[in-house]
């Protein structure tokens, strides 16, 4: 009797331990919850949100860092760092208050000189195009209390705000290229080279009602295109974004698959300052030999918008679908051109591709095998992510490349301002006077109807002088792990790593 009540004992002791531990370790599951997202590249440019270049960088380091406004996946801009703001009746004087509990990652409160600082580091004319175009048009940045900014333009520009999501850092941070301390939703923790990133959500975000449920989030670098599908499958990593149909029809039960836009311009990208490219008619043959519709019914299961310039449909006003249809495939107009070129037998050159992007590499197999028609051979370069940058992007040694280029905010100025003939990003070395002429004339342009107007004529001047092949905007097919929700998709090419959860 003694022992079965022994038993007895020790069965409800075991029982109630059992529960207890269980009940510990469902709360240190859902505090330590984890996920673990590939990505094609490293971040080989910087830290520097003021200097990164390339659009995986950027996209990380839209939840490390915030501006004094962000866009919201509905493509609005709303109050980041500032809590509210005010804009002039005639457009050029811009007043922001600041959070009163908002902080940096490093625990220091968010004050007027760090905006006024960071502002004043991209008005120098040391960050991107777009946003030292845009800055350049300051005539004033001013703190009259320490969570009053205030900006005064030279001249109204109705696109301003948009590029006031540009990053707030602390002016105490003495190695932004290394050191990355925003107030986003997810602090930077470390990186192994070539292999992860690790971040860290941050306990004192502002934004309590979208804090991030996500506590650790490790960025593997898949540089191998080849691999991705394993990678998945084998549950080495739970997430990866634009992958190819092909690489979607691999995949096993554990994974979700959201559709949507990259919101960005793929293109057959030449570079206008060498030869055969030099001459408009050439560039003009391989826009009628190119067939957007084929390479997505090849590539792409028929998914992707066709584009004809540097604009994507998320633009709305601004975009022309017109254009599309500018040069429709005629293998005998491109051979006509190419004759009246001197190019009667065709010639060779090269495509330089990163390799670690599949879909673009697809893309220039099909852009190859379609110019055999009008007597062109194209050899395929395949090059790593970072051979890419300092030679084709940095440095401009290349004939062509198929590549994505996107806008990082909600203008089209972002995405047409790189054309600029002395634009540091105008890697397609284009030069135009009359575009310099239609871009300087948008941005100045106070009146919405007289804007949309300029960036329409900086579309066509491109599209006339085929600056390249344009070819879609492409779909982004987004693989998640079945664990996990609540990926959302933006108007911009980033992730908001901050909506995923775990189901």
């Amino acid at each position: 009797m003694k022992k079965k009540r022994l038993a007895l004992l020790l069965s409800v002791v075991l029982t109630t331990v059992a529960v207890a531990l269980g009940g510990c370790a469902g709360d240190k599951q859902e505090s330590t919850s984890q996920i673990t997202i590939g990505i094609p590249q490293d971040i080989e440019d910087s830290l520097d949100p003021m200097k990164a270049t390339a659009a995986g960088t950027k996209e990380i380091l839209f939840n490390i860092y915030e501006g004094l406004v962000k866009p919201d996946s509905d493509g609005n801009l709303i109050p980041a760092v500032a809590s509210e703001y005010k804009i002039s009746e005639e457009g050029r004087v811009y007043t922001f208050t600041l959070r009163e509990d908002i902080k940096f990652h490093d625990g220091s409160s968010v004050t007027a000189d760090d905006v006024v600082y960071s502002l004043e580091r991209y008005a120098d004319g040391q960050s991107g195009d777009a946003l030292a175009s845009a800055f350049s048009n300051i005539d004033d940045i001013s703190a009259p209390t320490d969570k009053t900014v205030v900006i005064v333009l030279k001249e109204a520009n109705t696109d301003f705000l948009s590029y006031l999501t540009a990053a707030v850092i602390p002016k105490s941070n003495a190695d932004p290229d290394t050191v990355a301390i925003g107030t986003g939703p997810y602090r930077y923790v470390s990186r192994s080279p070539q292999e992860n990133i690790i971040l860290e959500s941050f306990d004192d975000y502002w934004d309590k009602d979208n804090a991030p449920q996500i506590k650790k989030i490790t960025l593997k670098i898949i540089a191998n295109a080849d691999t991705i599908v394993t990678e998945l499958n084998g549950g080495s990593i739970d997430m990866f974004c634009r992958l190819s149909s092909t690489q979607v029809s691999q995949l096993s039960s554990d994974y979700n698959v959201y559709t949507g836009t990259m919101n960005l311009v793929q293109a057959l990208y030449l570079n206008n300052a060498i030869e055969p490219f030099n001459d408009v008619r050439v560039r003009q043959a391989l826009c009628y030999a190119i067939d957007p519709q084929g390479i997505l019914d090849m590539a792409f299961d028929g998914q992707g918008s066709i584009i004809g310039s540097a604009v994507y449909p998320t633009f709305g006003k601004y975009y022309m679908p017109e254009l599309a249809d500018a040069y429709p495939t005629n293998i005998e107009k491109a051979k006509e051109l190419l004759a009246e070129a001197g190019y009667p037998d065709g010639f060779t050159f090269s495509i330089t591709v990163p390799s670690n992007y599949q879909p673009h590499v697809d893309t220039a197999q099909v852009i190859a095998e379609q110019l055999k028609e009008v007597g062109i051979t194209a050899n395929i370069n395949l090059v790593e992510w970072a051979t890419w940058l300092s030679d084709v992007y940095s440095g401009r040694q290349y004939e062509t490349t198929v590549i994505g280029v996107d806008a990082s905010m909600l203008s089209a100025g972002a995405l047409l301002d790189r054309y600029r003939s002395d634009a540091s990003g105008n890697f397609m070395n284009f030069n135009s006077p009359a575009y310099d002429a239609a871009i300087d004339a948008a941005e100045s342009s106070v009146d919405d109807d007289a804007k949309t107007a300029a960036y329409k004529q900086c579309e066509q001047i491109i599209s006339d002088e085929a600056a390249s092949v344009y070819i879609q905007d492409m779909v982004n097919l987004v693989a998640l792990n079945n664990k996990y929700e609540g990926y959302v998709f933006y108007p911009l090419y980033v992730q908001d790593f901050a909506k995923l959860r775990l189901k």
